[in-house]
């Protein structure tokens, strides 16, 4: 009777370590499966954006290459360009 029960103690023993491995190897996997999660969705936010800065920008370009009241809007504020017969008076900033 006493090696019986040895042997079921061992078998006991070692359920009870293997349950215990698997118990920490799944909470490590938890974890990382919750952190990459947490990626994933930052990552989605981040492409969101960059999706919209995408769509900004190529509806910016459309109208560069289609529409010449924003050209000229364009050249008029950056390069500081001015039609015939119009007066185009300069200030210059006080310190």
């Amino acid at each position: 009777m006493n090696f019986s029960k040895i042997i079921l103690g061992i078998y006991g023993a070692l359920f009870v370590g293997v349950a215990v491995w698997a118990a920490g190897f799944f909470v490590q996997m938890h974890r990382d499966y919750t952190a990459l999660k947490a990626q994933e969705t930052a990552n989605q936010r981040r492409l969101s954006e960059a999706d919209a800065r995408l769509q900004a920008q190529e509806k910016y370009l459309e109208q560069l290459r289609h529409d010449p009241v924003v050209i000229e809007r364009i050249i008029r504020q950056k390069l500081g360009y001015a039609k015939d017969q119009e007066f185009v008076f300069r200030f210059e900033d006080q310190k």
